[in-house]
């Protein structure tokens, strides 16, 4: 921080396992990527490429490079290893990590139906090459997953050999986790509270409403994920209580006499 002032949570060190900033990179240039490394790379911990953008971004292997000259690792989104796994894949993708020297995988079942078991699997294989996050929560707003499954989903996986465990939202933030209007089933994050410890969780929230709401449930290092790059910084300030919506998070209020 350039300056400091009272009353600032003090926020985990990288690398960190609580507090983490996943970002979403949806197709950055090299130039943008270069330009929000330079004035946010203290404040990410990992990139996700989102859904199948890796295969259709031109020099992959040199925004790759600059993520890895910053010290930040980066992997490819969980719809990615769906279309893998679809197509009965799972060897060319391990193979397809290897080539980029990636050291973190995500796993989903959000677009494509599955056993769990069958997804328990996967992960306690790929853990044996990367790091593994796993996602829980479908992608289709019909489907409505009660939260003792969430909790048994996520318990499950953290078991079978995962690193974290993502809570579903899309990159919209309208399914999963949020009602279609954005707003937060708070009675389904608190059930999954009372199972999982919140520092095992990433809970999606690429609006700005849904992240208000877990830095005030769950503090300033709440692990937060499908953060646009142009929000990285704006959250850094919710986080810390230098935001209206969280300003008197961590101060009395008072008037100023």
């Amino acid at each position: 921080m350039n300056f400091k002032l009272k009353n600032i949570p003090k926020r985990t060190a990288k690398p960190r396992e609580s507090g983490i900033t996943m970002v979403m990179d949806k197709g950055m240039g090299l130039r943008e990527t270069e330009d929000f490394l330079e004035m946010a790379n203290n404040y990410v911990d990992i990139v996700k490429l989102g859904f199948g953008t890796a295969m259709v971004s031109q020099k992959l292997q040199e925004k790759l490079d600059l993520y890895k000259q910053a010290g930040i690792p980066v992997y490819f989104g969980g719809t990615l290893f769906e279309a893998f796994i679809i197509r009965k894949q799972f060897d060319d993708y391990i193979k397809l990590l290897e080539k980029y020297k990636l050291e973190y995988a995500e796993i989903s079942d959000g677009s494509i139906e599955f056993s769990h078991d069958k997804k328990c699997e996967f992960i306690y294989k790929l853990a044996k090459h990367v790091t593994v996050i796993s996602e829980v929560g479908s992608k289709d707003a019909e489907k409505i997953i009660p939260p003792y499954k969430w909790i048994e989903l996520m318990k499950k996986e953290l078991e079978a050999g995962v690193w974290k465990v993502i809570a579903e939202a899309r990159e919209s933030g309208n399914v999963g986790i949020f009602r279609g209007t954005g707003e937060v089933r708070s009675g389904l994050v608190d059930e999954i509270l009372t199972q999982i410890p919140p520092e095992k969780i990433i809970w999606e929230t690429p609006q700005k409403d849904q992240q208000v709401y877990f830095v005030k449930l769950l503090g300033a290092n709440v692990n937060l994920g499908n953060i646009a790059p142009n929000e990285l910084i704006p959250l850094e300030t919710l986080r810390i209580g230098l935001r209206g919506d969280t300003f008197h998070t961590y101060i009395k209020q008072h008037t100023i006499k």
